[in-house]
């Protein structure tokens, strides 16, 4: 398709491209796994348009995309960016996602503003897990997709191999529309298999010729299964009957059913690039635009997700116009130290312009602290990003994405409408984060501030989440993994200016009675004045799992007076809070009171509660005190391949095997109960046995006895941790 017209330069550095007509936009989201070479692919895209003067390298931290100081440390992607160009009138906004799967949930956002991906493979690495996961995902909504296959000048590089393995892992409708063609350890050009012309790059800028006998071979053999799978996607019946009569079909009618099924998500187009400057010219940008440009759909042509009011009633009829209703979604919320808030923001119907005051309607903004789950608030300034430079823009309409300024009730999920008809956008998936960190405020000043900073950290990635748990008494952070931890308390520590320790998680664990046992609690004092006389005996007896606490009067005769029976009551609720083994709660028993006795002046409600206390104490003295642990049950989901090794790791985790399950496209869902205490890094260790390819969900199901042999243990970390 790059073989119709050639690329020029699309926009000056420092201004802000602008489209008035959804046609003449493309959203495209890169994926790939981390190192694929995304940014980099970026930066080379900017450069062949003209939209940045100078390319920059991901190793010296002066990449367009990767400028936040932790990227730029890491020398990888955390963040979604935008960057637009434009490439023969048409404004393409480029999704630049990060590649490690800690941070999917950026990826997902890119995937919601986008209408067509780029999926990027290294030549020297392969396809991973996590970006087959996401091409079933995108086939699974008719996202348009073509392949990149990067780093052809590798040492390690093998193009072959890499389509092979892409066609294996995609399926069918994954194609090459050109080869690269190699000499002296270095890639000259591209070869066309629709045109049969070669590309030549060895002078830095492309030229077009005539290829050698050799590669005429090549294309020879590979043409005519690239012509039969266009044809064959873009279901063109008249144009199949041509083909197989034997007629030599135009290239124009080819390119003309090629850009069809493309568009239609149903034909894949696979180039290949060198987009690292340095090693070697710069190859395969004008292809990849026209792509990009003719190939990909427009927002006109892009599903429009559901929209309903705000009670919840389905609203039909709103497309992508820019005289249309206005429906906006915030997909990244960002801080930048000198302009406050930056809210990124895909237009789907409508337009924006600054100032104009819009409705901010969410799925949880009560949940985050807002009086109200919906309100109006005025827009500030509309930009366009280029990595941390905001250009101004004067209005943004159905179809392009933009950055807002100060939209201080807004955060990632939000849908933006006009204020006299207030609208919702269906959110769209959210990975959960399934990775518990305990932490702990470094001084009393970080401890202050600490509750402020991790509610704008949260509100800028929705896939933190902040637990003060009150069992445990700890604040836990739950992440996507370590990577993610790293991120979330570097920016805590260098935008906020908090520190904070990581601590050794608690699970919150119960206890409970192993029998029968009776006990007197007896709390008789004299100290002048008033004193104290509780005596109570009690029966305290183990119940079955889940069923709670009971207490039983059983009383006769007056010999505990009926105003005191209450108090013993509360006394025993107060100490099994406290627990009377290793600190933690009792549940799961019968008390019975059954005698007692009382002074006409020294007894008192306190006493009895402490009376209550003793007695429970010591009846726990008499038996075997059980710890219980909790039990989850954990769904897994994960490739056929790794099956075995899942299950074997979930049985080395004292879990229960339920069962298993096939699911579409070669997987497997296996399910099982495992305790809590040998979850707590599951998250990471799933993604190490399932070479990336495993997901998983849990769900608390009931407790259980701990067994003997870890009951000391829990006990001394206990004790440790309540001393430190």
């Amino acid at each position: 398709m790059a073989e119709k017209t050639s690329a020029g330069p699309g926009g000056a550095a420092g201004r802000a491209p602008e489209a008035d007509r959804p046609d003449m936009i493309r959203n495209v989201v890169l994926v790939g796994h981390s190192g694929a070479g995304k940014t980099t692919l970026v930066e080379a895209l900017l450069a062949a348009t003209g939209t940045i003067q100078r390319t920059g390298r991901v190793e010296d931290g002066s990449t367009v995309s990767d400028f936040d100081e932790v990227e730029v440390r890491q020398q990888r992607s955390v963040n979604l960016t935008v960057a637009p160009v434009v490439h023969n009138g048409i404004k393409i906004n480029l999704l630049d996602t990060p590649g490690y799967a800690d941070f999917t949930g950026d990826l997902r956002a890119g995937l919601r503003a986008a209408d067509a991906a780029l999926f990027v493979i290294s030549a020297a690495d392969g396809v991973d897990g996590l970006t087959r996961m996401l091409w079933d995902e995108c086939a699974t909504v008719g996202m348009p997709r073509a392949v990149v296959i990067t780093k052809i000048d590798h040492q390690r590089a093998d193009f072959d191999e890499t389509l092979a393995s892409c066609q294996a892992a995609f399926g069918d409708g994954v194609a090459p529309l050109y080869f690269p063609v190699s000499g002296d350890g270095r890639v000259h050009g591209l070869a066309g298999l629709l045109s049969r012309r070669f590309y030549d790059y060895t002078s830095g800028t492309r030229t077009e010729r005539e290829p050698d006998p050799d590669h005429l071979e090549r294309i020879a053999d590979q043409r005519d299964t690239l012509i039969e799978g266009i044809i064959q996607e873009s279901e063109d019946e008249s144009l199949m009957e041509r083909y197989l009569s034997g007629e030599d079909i135009d290239n124009k009618v080819l390119i003309d059913d090629l850009e069809k099924a493309v568009a239609r998500g149903s034909f894949h187009p696979v180039l290949a690039v060198c987009a690292a400057p340095g090693t070697g010219p710069v190859v395969g940008m004008p292809e990849l635009l026209e792509i990009v440009t003719q190939g990909f759909p427009s927002p006109l042509e892009h599903p429009m997700p559901e929209i309903t009011t705000i009670d919840g009633k389905p609203v039909g009829g709103i497309v992508c116009d820019p005289a249309g209703p206005l429906v906006a979604e915030v997909v990244k919320t960002t801080s930048d130290p000198y302009v406050g808030r930056i809210s990124l923001v895909r237009v789907f119907s409508g337009s924006i312009r600054p100032d104009m005051t819009v409705h901010v309607s969410g799925h949880g903004l009560a949940d985050r602290g807002h009086e109200d789950h919906d309100v109006d608030e005025r827009l500030g300034a509309l930009s366009s990003p280029l990595g941390k430079h905001q250009r101004p823009m004067s209005k943004a309409v159905a179809g392009d994405i933009c950055a807002i300024a100060k939209l201080s009730r807004a955060e990632t999920g939000d849908t933006l409408s006009d204020k006299d008809r207030p609208l919702l956008m269906t959110a769209w998936s959210m990975p959960d984060p399934l990775l518990p960190l305990a932490v702990r405020a470094r001084s009393k000043s970080d401890e202050d501030k600490l509750s402020q900073a991790f509610a704008r950290t949260v509100a800028e990635d929705p896939t933190l989440r902040v637990e003060n748990n009150a069992e445990t008494r700890q604040l836990v952070l739950w992440c996507m993994g370590d990577a993610h931890a790293d991120v979330a308390l570097d920016r805590l520590s260098r935008r906020h200016g908090v520190e904070v320790d990581r601590i050794p998680l608690r699970v919150p664990l119960r206890e409970s009675f192993g029998g029968k046992a009776q006990a007197m609690g007896r709390n008789v004092k004299q100290t002048g004045g008033h004193g104290q006389y509780a005596i109570c005996h009690i029966e305290v007896e183990p119940l079955a799992s889940g069923a709670g606490f009971e207490f039983v009067d059983k009383i006769v005769g007056g010999v505990v007076p009926r105003q005191f029976i209450p108090s013993v009551e509360k006394g025993v609720r107060a100490q099994m809070k406290r627990g009377v083994l290793a600190g933690f709660p009792v549940v799961d028993i019968r008390v019975t009171l059954y005698d007692g006795k009382a002074h006409s002046v020294d007894s008192s409600d306190m006493a009895f509660q402490i009376a209550g206390q003793l007695a429970l104490k010591e009846a726990a003295g008499k038996v075997t005190p059980l710890l219980l642990e909790p039990i989850d049950e954990v769904s897994v989901l994960v490739d056929d391949a790794h099956v075995g090794t899942v299950m074997s790791d979930l049985s080395a985790r004292r879990g229960r095997v339920l069962g298993t399950g096939p699911i579409p496209g070669g997987r497997t869902l296996v399910k099982a109960e495992v305790p809590q205490l040998e979850i707590t890094r599951y998250a990471i260790d799933l993604r190490s046995i399932s070479h990336g390819t495993g997901t998983f969900s849990r769900s608390f199901q009931r407790y259980e006895p701990l067994p003997a042999h870890l009951v000391e243990k829990v006990r001394a970390d206990q004790q440790a941790d309540n001393s430190g």
